[in-house]
Protein backbone atom coordinates (compact mmCIF):
# COMPACT_ATOMS: atom_id res chain seq x y z
CA UNK A 1 0.00 0.00 0.00
CA UNK A 2 1.10 3.45 -1.00
CA UNK A 3 2.07 5.89 1.65
CA UNK A 4 -0.46 8.50 2.62
CA UNK A 5 1.34 12.57 1.18
CA UNK A 6 -0.27 15.21 3.18
CA UNK A 7 -1.99 17.79 0.97
CA UNK A 8 0.51 20.65 0.43
CA UNK A 9 -2.09 23.02 0.31
CA UNK A 10 -3.12 22.74 3.83
CA UNK A 11 0.26 22.23 5.19
CA UNK A 12 0.99 26.08 3.84
CA UNK A 13 -1.64 27.23 5.73
CA UNK A 14 -2.22 25.50 8.85
CA UNK A 15 0.65 24.56 11.43
CA UNK A 16 0.40 21.84 15.01
CA UNK A 17 1.28 23.36 18.24
CA UNK A 18 3.27 21.59 20.40
CA UNK A 19 0.34 20.34 22.37
CA UNK A 20 -1.43 19.17 18.89
CA UNK A 21 -4.10 21.97 18.10
CA UNK A 22 -4.39 22.94 14.74
CA UNK A 23 -3.83 26.68 14.14
CA UNK A 24 -4.73 28.94 10.57
CA UNK A 25 -3.94 32.70 10.18
CA UNK A 26 -7.33 34.24 9.81
CA UNK A 27 -9.12 36.31 7.43
CA UNK A 28 -9.31 39.80 6.97
CA UNK A 29 -6.00 40.94 6.39
CA UNK A 30 -5.45 40.96 3.08
CA UNK A 31 -7.28 44.44 1.74
CA UNK A 32 -8.87 47.60 2.73
CA UNK A 33 -6.75 47.87 5.99
CA UNK A 34 -6.52 51.50 6.19
CA UNK A 35 -10.57 51.08 6.95
CA UNK A 36 -9.69 49.12 10.32
CA UNK A 37 -8.21 50.28 14.03
CA UNK A 38 -4.90 48.93 14.95
CA UNK A 39 -6.77 47.42 17.70
CA UNK A 40 -8.37 45.19 14.82
CA UNK A 41 -5.67 44.61 12.83
CA UNK A 42 -3.42 43.06 15.53
CA UNK A 43 -6.14 40.74 16.80
CA UNK A 44 -6.28 39.67 12.99
CA UNK A 45 -2.81 39.23 12.54
CA UNK A 46 -2.47 36.29 15.37
CA UNK A 47 -3.13 32.96 14.39
CA UNK A 48 -6.25 31.13 15.17
CA UNK A 49 -7.48 28.17 16.37
CA UNK A 50 -9.22 25.73 14.12
CA UNK A 51 -12.75 25.41 14.95
CA UNK A 52 -13.69 22.11 16.69
CA UNK A 53 -15.96 21.01 13.92
CA UNK A 54 -13.09 21.25 11.21
CA UNK A 55 -10.29 19.34 12.88
CA UNK A 56 -11.46 15.96 11.85
CA UNK A 57 -11.45 16.80 8.30
CA UNK A 58 -7.60 19.16 8.66
CA UNK A 59 -6.45 16.24 10.26
CA UNK A 60 -6.82 14.18 7.67
CA UNK A 61 -5.29 16.49 4.72
CA UNK A 62 -2.41 16.85 7.04
CA UNK A 63 -2.34 12.89 7.55
CA UNK A 64 -2.35 12.81 11.03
Amino acid sequence: MPKMKTKTAAAKRIRVTGSGKLMACGTGMRHHLEHKSSKTRRALSRDQHIAKDQLKSMSGLLCR
